[in-house]
């Protein structure tokens, strides 16, 4: 799978281009926080949420990919310092989310609800982006300091976990069909339904 037709897909599957995706594109690294942003249970909380999202079936999930340690690295040098705080603070939202609603962590959570709270959260993400989307560019622009215009940080964790995972060895070897050296051109090669999608 071409890299530019991920970024279509997760733009198709979140409702709004790849946060971040500009410094990617660039090859620019933003300026490194002084600190690390993220601690071990940051990381592990960011392997259970892409899980989630990602789970492991006939085929590995996202924490065969050692997805969220990869997490922590895109936001810390991907992100600029407005994304990386949403980034943080949704990661708090989450977490008290999960209190009112369990009263208890994410991590305690059972399968079902963990499925169950990401499910919801991915309605008010999808609510939310329709309305960023539903703005013309000269609104958005004049109100660039506002809020209200910032994606929902659920979908900077669902984009997250769709590049992370689909662009990791285990996700492009293991779950995409790979190639590592391509071969002749055969522009009618025969396909099965169900046959899984090309990495390369």
């Amino acid at each position: 799978m071409e890299r530019r037709d991920l970024l279509k897909m997760i733009a198709a599957a979140t409702g709004l281009a790849f946060v971040g995706g500009e410094a990617w594109a660039s090859g620019h690294k933003t300026t490194a926080a002084s600190k690390a942003l993220f601690g071990a249970g940051d990381i592990m909380l960011l392997d259970e949420i892409a899980e989630t999202i990602l789970p492991r079936t006939d085929t590995p999930g996202a924490k065969d990919a050692g997805s969220g340690a990869q997490m922590a690295v895109m936001v810390q040098d991907c992100y600029d310092a407005k994304q990386q705080a949403l980034f943080v603070a949704g990661l708090a939202a989450l977490q008290a989310s999960c209190k009112q609603k369990y009263q208890r962590d994410f991590l305690q959570l059972t399968a079902a609800e963990r499925t169950a709270l990401l499910t919801q959260l991915d309605k008010d993400a999808s609510a939310r982006n329709a309305a960023i989307a539903s703005n013309d560019s000269t609104n958005v622009s004049n109100r660039k300091g506002d809020a209200s215009i910032e994606p929902h940080y659920f979908t900077l964790l669902k984009q997250l976990s769709i590049f992370v995972f689909f662009t990791s060895k285990t996700g492009a070897t293991e779950v995409l069909r790979y190639v590592a050296v391509p071969g002749r051109y055969d522009g009618a090669l025969p396909y099965k339904k169900g046959d899984k999608a090309w990495a390369t």
